[in-house]
């Protein structure tokens, strides 16, 4: 039987686990192709900001050249189509501010236990079921969210609250609050899961139950990013379009009673686009300032969570 001498060599066998010129050249090539595609991806990012950014800023500037900062802040009352002019955004603030509240209420405590869940007491098995189910949840369409909570959940909320409006801020805040619940389950979960074992085993050894570990040890060492989970969860509460456009009324006025209906900025936006409006008037430019206002208050939330999520990290 016959051997191939180079399977003998070593001296062969080094020679080919050595790259070639040619495969090196194919390698940076495909290394510098990859980092001009990624690069280009980011600039594309930066500059749809960017560009989102300057039109928000350009048309704005035109309508507080008309209308002054200080009653823009301050008045109680938004009819900027009617013959008696006013821009107050605080009634389309009070409003967005009542439905994400709402939202927080029910996606903060059902978030953290579902995520204490998911870390410290499921299997891999049960993680591996609801983590999807709870992704398919954020892929629903939010307008089919909001007939949801008109056409459903508004009718039997009906029947137990004496006095629910059609149109509310309440069903359509519990909606957006199961909406905004895969973000925090997610964001939290890992948050606890980066907790060292060193504070699990601790708690174990003083006799601590797993419950007691998970409630006592974990979400303390997790406050920071279960906070930002909260935080973002905020952000993505508070730029929610359709579920408050069809559910929620557009009464703009200040949002006192959450059994009623009332604007929020959102659908204020969507109310005013689907008119018929020249684009040189005042009405118009009101929806370009709402939205400078939306995109300043997501931004601070955003900031906010990103801050507390460093943070948090550098800690461990």
């Amino acid at each position: 039987m016959a051997i191939d001498s180079t399977l003998m060599s070593p001296t062969k066998t080094i020679e080919r686990l050595v790259p070639t010129p040619a495969f090196l050249r194919r390698r940076r090539a495909m290394d510098r192709s990859m980092r001009v595609i990624l690069f280009l991806a980011a600039t594309v990012s930066v500059l749809v900001t960017a560009g989102i950014i300057y039109v928000l800023l350009s048309e704005s500037i035109q309508f507080f050249a008309q209308v002054s900062i200080w009653d823009f802040l301050t008045d109680t009352q938004w009819t900027p189509v009617f013959e008696d002019k006013h821009f107050g955004i605080i009634t389309l603030l009070s409003g967005t501010l009542m439905s994400t509240l709402i939202a927080l209420l029910i996606a903060a405590p059902a978030g953290t236990i579902l995520a204490v869940y998911l870390s410290e007491f499921a299997r891999p098995r049960v993680r591996e079921v609801i983590k999807p189910f709870l992704e398919l949840i954020a892929g629903v369409p939010t307008v089919a969210f909001g007939y949801f909570a008109l056409l459903f959940l508004t009718p039997i909320f009906q029947q137990i609250i004496p006095g629910l409006a059609t149109f509310n801020l309440l069903v359509p805040g519990i909606v957006i609050g199961i909406m905004i619940l895969p973000y925090i389950v997610s964001v939290s979960e890992d948050a606890m899961r980066a907790v060292p074992d060193s504070l699990r085993e601790g708690a174990f050894a003083l006799g601590f139950t797993r419950l007691q570990t998970g409630l006592r040890v974990v979400v303390p060492g997790a406050f920071s990013g279960i906070t930002a989970a909260f935080l973002l969860g905020m952000s993505r509460a508070v730029g929610e379009t359709m579920v408050v456009a069809v559910a929620a009324g557009q009464q703009a006025k200040i949002a006192s009673n959450p059994l009623e209906g009332a604007a929020t900025i959102t659908s204020y936006i969507v109310q005013l686009s689907m008119g018929d409006l020249p684009h040189d008037s005042i009405a118009y430019l009101t929806i370009f300032a709402a939205g400078l206002t939306l995109f300043l208050l997501t931004f601070i939330f955003n900031l906010l969570a990103f801050w507390l999520r460093r943070r948090y990290r550098e800690a461990y």
